[in-house]
Parts: structure tokens; sequence; C-alpha cells
């Protein structure tokens, strides 16, 4: 897994202020919600908690990337650098600064799982963490104007009792 690097610019404002529709949504946040949806259902489908933890960290990573391509617009002209999608996130949505920094602080325990720590996340940090996924990536469908998918909180307790 990569993480997914967003582009932002040096001082430039990455709202969009300008009132969006969500049948006009860019291809690239269709694409990042369906690849984010996707890490998901690996992160319920994953054996060891290593696996899940930065399956579900990179799901929510790109529903972020996927809110980001909606409504994040560099300023033209100006000097562009590499940020962080979570600083990004949270210019570009405030309501999500909160998602954005849970989401920053789980970063070097994610990096340390797809390293092939088996010992970065337990088994309730990886689940606990898909749950948040899961309820970030519905969070992003709404506020892109989408209807939310459906949560797998019932898959990982059927997973769990099975």
């Amino acid at each position: 897994m990569a993480s997914e690097a967003i582009s932002g610019t040096d001082d430039g404002d990455l709202r969009d202020e300008a009132p969006w529709q969500p049948h006009l949504l860019p291809a690239t946040t269709h694409s990042y919600l369906l690849r984010s949806a996707e890490s998901l259902s690996e992160a319920v489908g994953a054996t060891d908690a290593a696996t899940r933890y930065a399956c579900a960290h990179v799901a929510a990573l790109r529903a972020a990337a996927a809110l980001l391509a909606a409504r994040a617009r560099p300023a033209p002209g100006r000097r562009r650098r590499q940020q962080n999608a979570w600083v990004l996130l949270a210019q570009v949505a405030p309501e999500l600064g909160e998602w954005a920094t849970f989401f920053a602080a789980g970063a070097a325990k994610r990096a340390a799982a797809e390293a092939g720590s088996q010992h970065a996340a337990s088994e309730r940090e990886a689940d606990d963490l898909v749950r948040d996924a899961d309820r970030f990536l519905a969070v992003v469908e709404r506020a892109l104007g989408l209807v939310a998918h459906p949560t797998v909180g019932d898959r990982l307790a059927g997973r769990a009792a099975g």
C-alpha cells in the first residue's frame, strides 16, 4: 500500500466556496471513493491485526482524497508543494478537522504495520480503526451529497463470532 500524496499550495485558499452538486463530482472523486471502499473491504477480510489496521487507515486516506479531489482548488500562479492529506482536509473541510487529527495520529502506526510489524496494532485497535474508517467514509459520502454506503459493523461482528 502506498500513501496517497496530495498537492496543495503555499498560502493559497484551498476551499471551494462555490456550491457544487453531487452529479458534477470529478471522476477522481468517484475513483477514490471506490478505492476507499475496496480498502475497507480488504480490512474487514484481513486475518491479522496489522494488515487490518493498515488497510483501514488507507481506506480513510482515500476517502479524504475523494473529498479533496472534489473541493480543493489550488490558488492559480502559486508555487505548489506536497502537503499531508490530513492537513489539507482540515483546511478544505474544517468541519472534518477532528477526523483529520485522529487519522493523522495513526499514520506512524500504519507505516509500521505496512513495514511488516506484527505488533504495530492490537486486534482491538485494528477493529476500532475499521469501524472508524467506515464511519469516516460515510461522513465523506454525505459531505459530497451522496448516499452513504451500508456500514461494515455487522460484518466485523459476524467475523468475531465465527
